[in-house]
């Protein structure tokens, strides 16, 4: 701003001295800021006979910025300053006035004098600075008599912040053994002061804890170690404390502190070291191979990866038959056997081990070697042993045709200890469950119990025992893997049921398709087939079969030209033969059906109607065709169903049919032999049935007597009747129209008197039934029965006459 209204009052009077010819008006006095600066400002003169003039004054009051001191404690408001312009003649009639940041509240002006205060304590961390504006008015007319002028009050700092240490506590580690000035970390404090005032923020690091083992830089915080060769096996953890002090690390000044937690890393300083020189083992001759002997262990003073030990047997009496590795938890080093021991052959073993760390620090070597050594000696204990195989396993092979008694392998086993017992071998039955195999208990010859199926069990797992004759407690078992070996049981056969079809533009010599075969017999991996056509089919004019020798062949067409319209479909028949032995073959036959195709070869259609179809016709007509033949089909079958409704209607009313109805059965009885039909009798009344039980498939045994009339006006009947219509009338249930029901009574006025059976038991007992022999083989045992009742019924009549 200083800048600018300098520039201004420049080019002010350059104008003032070549176009303004008035005379300047008195000079008031200047008004003076705070910090003794003095400029001057323009006012525009008043308007003279309609023209304007300019009149040039000096500037009232221009000022940069003000300062207080924060922190202040005084009693009364700080004085800050003074605004004065040279219009104010001191008789108060100019009002001054303030705005902006913190006017009022924490800055107020004398409107009179124009002297600024603070009214409370200010800090410069807190807000550095205040920017304001002051304005000189009439004090009666309220008019400005200045125009508004903005100026910034700065808070003086003072020493109020002690540095801090934002990121303490820290934590470094430096290697052990390393030199003096040795860099470990850097600490940094920070001080809220204001840096460009004083020392009040010039800090000053200083080390109150922690020598005389590091030491740190005044000025940048950096931390370093001050004596060298420090030992982590001897001391491991240091706690450092550091000091920050502001003005310079002079006297009055504010300090912070913070700890500084240093950790020594570890180097590869210390060689491992067994704790003796000499280890005594023991180890039974049973012990099997690949298991552990023993164990050792040398001792290293570092930690972590440089801790790490590697054991090494020096090539002498033991170092084929036992092995050393390390335990990668506890570093110790596991003996192991190799080779399988035997007391009768060598009872004792004796070798040296090296132990030595697995990473060197190259800055150590010069200390000396970085290994040590000490004696192992093994003694070797004799155990009654159970007898070993000569091998591990056994694998045999043999063929599923094999007859059964067929020696197929041999399994060997001795007694290794010095009494050399006899052996006895046997199979486990829980391994041959099915006893397919069998076992000479001396020779340990395996032969089979019963012919062998591949397809139903491919492979044989049987366990073989082994068992001392003199110790039978002592055994030993070894796997015997038994192959069922395939023979050429199945012939090939074509390996799915293929869809082939051949283009009606195909071309001579087309592949139309690739087909391959299949075969049960195993293994598959080594089974190749041959294809080729039939004897009678050599001479096809139409297909060939060409064998692409990759198991797979293919259709090749022998001439172009197939018309649907002449044939639709070919048969090929094709031969597959395999290469077991002895070789198998069979036919298979591949089915052909000729398409219509694009030109591209990409099918079009294969339906049998467009064979019948005049060539030329389009997709829409042939859709169009069918949908005609789809109706008419419907329109027939609707026809069909109308006519034989209307035919069950003619048989039976209608609902709304309102006469009677009568209701027809076609139920048969059973004839001759069913004696549990339906009886006649239950339309009688209930009170004559249980009086009256007679068996019907016997000619009933009654008395001769007088044939009662029939009664055509019975009590029993009629009340019976007039029962059942009381029962029909109040049935809610019943249907809205006439239903005939027939009660054995049948009303007056039939010629044929009654038709139901109610009297049948009734009937002359002297009947002849001989009319029944006329009626066919059907009711033979009918009349039998009969005609030998009659005969008896017959002589016992004659001899009541005689008598």
């Amino acid at each position: 701003m200083l800048t600018r209204n300098c520039l201004l009052l420049f080019l002010w009077f350059l104008i003032d001295e070549g176009s303004v010819s008035s005379s300047r008006p008195p000079s008031s006095p200047l008004g003076r800021s705070r910090t003794g600066r003095e400029h001057a400002r323009s006012l525009v003169g008043p308007m003279r006979n309609g023209a304007a003039r300019f009149q040039r004054v000096k500037r009232g009051w221009v000022w940069n910025q003000f300062f207080v001191l924060e922190e202040y404690m005084g009693s009364d408001p700080q004085y800050v300053g003074k605004l004065h312009t040279d219009l104010d003649k001191g008789d108060s009639g100019v009002k001054y006035t303030l705005s902006g940041d913190g006017a009022g509240t924490i800055f107020t002006i004398d409107q009179t004098t124009g002297d600024i205060h603070a009214l409370r304590s200010l800090d410069r961390e807190e807000k550095p600075y205040y920017t304001l504006r002051a304005q000189a008015v009439d004090i009666n007319t309220n008019r400005p008599l200045e125009p508004e002028s903005e100026f910034v009050i700065k808070v003086q700092d003072i020493n109020d912040n002690e540095p801090k240490f934002l990121e303490g506590p820290y934590k470094a580690s430096v290697p052990e053994m390393s030199p003096v000035g040795t860099y470990v970390t850097q600490v940094t404090a920070t001080d809220a002061d204001d840096p460009t005032y004083g020392n009040s923020a010039r800090v000053v690091y200083s080390i109150l804890h922690g020598q005389p083992y590091f030491s740190v830089d005044p000025k940048t915080g950096v931390i370093k170690t001050a004596l060298a060769n420090m030992d982590r096996e001897v001391k491991e953890q240091y706690q450092v404390l550091i000091q920050a002090k502001d003005m310079g690390g002079q006297l009055g000044g504010l300090a912070g502190t913070t700890t500084v937690n240093i950790t020594l890393s570890d180097v590869n300083d210390n060689p491992p070291r067994f704790s003796k020189s000499f280890f005594h083992l023991r180890v039974p001759e049973s012990s099997a191979v690949g298991s552990a002997v023993g164990r050792i262990k040398a001792h290293d003073l570092d930690i972590g990866k440089n801790a790490e030990v590697e054991y090494t047997i020096v090539p002498g009496d033991g170092g084929a038959m036992f092995d050393i590795t390390t335990n990668e938890h506890n570093q110790e080093g596991i003996i192991i056997l190799k080779r399988a021991l035997d007391y009768e052959t060598k009872k004792a073993y004796t070798f040296k081990v090296d132990a030595s760390n697995a990473h060197l620090d190259p800055r150590f070597q010069s200390f000396g070697a970085f290994k040590d050594t000490a004696t192992v000696k093994i003694n070797v204990l004799d155990v009654d042993e159970p007898p070993v195989f000569n091998k591990p396993s056994y694998v045999m092979d043999v063929y599923e045709d094999t007859p059964a008694g067929t020696i197929i392998g041999a399994v060997t086993a001795q007694d290794l200890d010095a009494s050399s017992s006899p052996v006895r071998y046997s199979i486990d039955w829980k391994s041959d469950l099915d006893s397919y195999f069998d076992i000479d208990p001396v020779e340990g010859t395996i032969s089979t119990n019963e012919l062998l199926d591949r397809e139903n069990i491919a492979q044989h797992n049987i366990s073989i025992v082994a068992t001392k004759l003199n110790s039978p407690v002592l055994t030993s078992r070894v796997a015997v893997t038994v192959h069922v070996l395939d023979i050429n049981e199945f012939p090939p056969e074509l390996a799915s049921p293929y869809e082939t079809f051949v283009c009606e533009n195909a071309k001579v010599g087309q592949v139309i398709q690739t087909f391959s075969a299949k075969d049960q017999d195993l293994p598959t991996a080594g089974q190749q087939f041959a294809f080729k056509s039939t004897k009678e089919d050599i001479k096809n004019k139409n297909f060939t079969i060409r064998d692409f020798g990759n198991n797979t062949a293919g259709i090749v067409t022998k001439r172009s030209g197939f018309r649907r319209r002449l044939q639709e479909i070919y048969f090929l028949p094709v031969v597959i033969e395999d290469n077991g032995y002895p070789p198998k073959s069979s036919t298979g036959t591949l089915t052909i059906r000729v398409c219509g195709c694009e030109s591209d070869g990409s099918l079009l259609t294969c339906s049998a109607e467009a064979i019948f179809l005049p060539v030329g016709l389009s997709t829409g007509a042939l859709v169009a065709i069918l949908l005609c033949i789809i109706i008419l089909l419907v329109i027939v079958v609707l026809y069909v169903g109308l006519r034989r409704q209307k035919k069950k209607e003619t048989l039976m009313s209608s609902k709304e049919d309102i006469r009677d109805n009568v209701i027809h059965y076609d139920d048969e009885g059973g004839g001759e032999e069913d004696t549990h039909a339906f009886d006649m009798g239950t339309l009688r009344n209930p009170k004559v049935v249980k009086e009256n039980l007679y068996r019907r498939d016997v000619k009933p045994e009654m008395k001769r007597g007088p044939k009662p009339p029939v009664s055509q006006d019975s009590a029993d009947i009629r009340d019976f009747i007039n029962q059942r219509l009381k029962e029909h009338d109040m049935d809610n249930s019943a249907p809205p129209y006439d239903s005939l029901a027939t009660y054995a009574y049948e009303g007056d006025g039939s010629v044929a008197e009654s038709l139901s059976s109610i009297e049948s038991l009734a009937i002359d007992l002297e009947e002849d039934y001989d009319y029944l022999n006329e009626w066919g083989p059907r009711f033979k045992t009918l009349a039998g029965i009969f005609g030998e009742q009659s005969e008896t019924q017959s002589d016992s009549t004659t001899m009541e006459n005689t008598h």
